[in-house]
């Protein structure tokens, strides 16, 4: 089975969740997959239960109620996000163990640099050490997903400082850069698309460049 790898660029968030809402409308049992790498201006996003509460200070950056599970957490150029797109029911998956090979695919992407990474059970992501290194969170609707998983690169963190991220007061948060790991965001999503292949059972892929 393969599936579709588009690199989106720069974009403003709410363009492209509208963008991923309609096509999981449009779609049918024969739509090909797809998995959409994009960086986004700073954004916060408060997901379907998210608590206002847990953003701490007002701090100008914009907040952006969506429709995909969890709490809030923030986006920034020099984090790599990966939406799926993906028909999790002809793939096979359930919704934990869809959500389980997300993780790990950034969990081995993390062990090619040598880097112990583990999942939280109840705290969607990816942790090491130093704090929280991944938010993951999705919409499942008719089968298929929307929605996907962010990878803290080389970013300003101190966004984060201003929430509970992903709803836990005091959490740690890191990126590679900070654990030695020096490279650009192109790289680290051809290895995360590696692993997602891997993990999600894909054996070839298109890319399209659409920046």
């Amino acid at each position: 089975m393969s599936i579709l790898i588009r690199h989106l660029g720069h974009q403003a968030y709410e363009p492209v969740w509208k963008q991923m809402q309609q096509m999981t409308h449009e779609r049918d049992q024969h739509s090909a997959d797809e998995i959409w790498l994009v960086e986004h201006p700073p954004v916060y996003t408060l997901g379907l239960n998210g608590k206002r509460e847990h953003l701490l200070r007002d701090n100008k950056i914009p907040v952006v109620a969506v429709d995909r599970g969890g709490q809030i957490t923030y986006h920034g150029p020099g984090q790599a996000v990966a939406y799926v797109l993906c028909d999790i029911q002809r793939l096979g998956l359930g919704v934990n163990e869809f959500v389980n090979r997300l993780e790990q695919s950034i969990i081995g992407l993390l062990n090619d640099y040598h880097i112990e990474a583990q999942r939280k059970h109840g705290a969607p992501g990816v942790y090491v050490k130093a704090g929280k290194i991944a938010a993951l969170g999705l919409r499942i609707k008719r089968g298929r997903s929307y929605h996907g998983l962010s990878l803290n690169v080389d970013m300003n963190l101190a966004p984060f400082a201003d929430i509970n991220p992903c709803g836990y007061p005091e959490q740690a948060v890191t990126q590679l850069k900070d654990l030695g790991v020096d490279k650009g965001i192109n790289e680290i999503n051809q290895q995360l698309i590696k692993h997602l292949q891997l993990n999600l059972g894909y054996n070839s892929d298109q890319v399209q460049d659409t920046r």
